[in-house]
């Protein structure tokens, strides 16, 4: 398994888990979307991207907020896109797409509605899943030192925070 690198390989690891799981639904981004006159399918967005705790390898934690629109032709059965949503929010459950487990995280705060419109009216033809999910990404600190590393005894100096006090680590 190759190392992710950035925030934009889980939106696409997710398109072609999706791909996979529903060969016949259209899967993608806005630009896979616009434009289209059919919207039925899965739009997948990341709606934000914000610092997370890092790894315990000490690898730098992105948390994304991901949401998959499921949108079903108008005129379908009723709750078609609820049940859809209920599809995708069973694959997302225990789903690292594909990527390394210790680069990212399993999806947390699973939730499904139905999207609202302009209006104070509900579009039950599309319903969003939205959850958490986290990567970490970078060198693992160890292989990233921030220098010579240094140690002091706390009865051996004066001032515990007097860099100066401290001296490096014997081999």
């Amino acid at each position: 398994m190759t190392l992710i690198e950035k925030p934009s390989e889980l939106p696409k690891a997710i398109g072609e888990a999706l791909k996979g799981a529903f060969p016949q639904l259209r899967v993608g981004t806005h630009q896979d979307f616009s434009g289209a006159g059919d919207k039925t399918g899965v739009l997948i967005s990341v709606e934000r991207n914000g610092p997370g705790t890092r790894s315990l390898e000490g690898r730098k934690a992105h948390a994304l907020s991901v949401s998959l629109r499921a949108m079903v032709a108008s005129g379908s059965a009723p709750f078609d896109a609820c049940d859809l949503a209920s599809q995708l929010m069973d694959l997302a459950l225990d789903n690292r797409w594909g990527l390394p487990p210790d680069q990212c995280d399993l999806p947390t705060s699973i939730v499904a509605a139905p999207s609202t419109l302009t209006s104070a009216e509900t579009d039950y033809d599309t319903w969003t899943v939205s959850f958490s999910q986290n990567l970490y990404l970078g060198p693992l600190l160890l292989e990233d030192p921030t220098g010579t590393p240094l140690f002091a005894r706390t009865w051996e100096v004066s001032n515990i925070d007097d860099p100066g006090q401290y001296r490096p680590l014997q081999e």
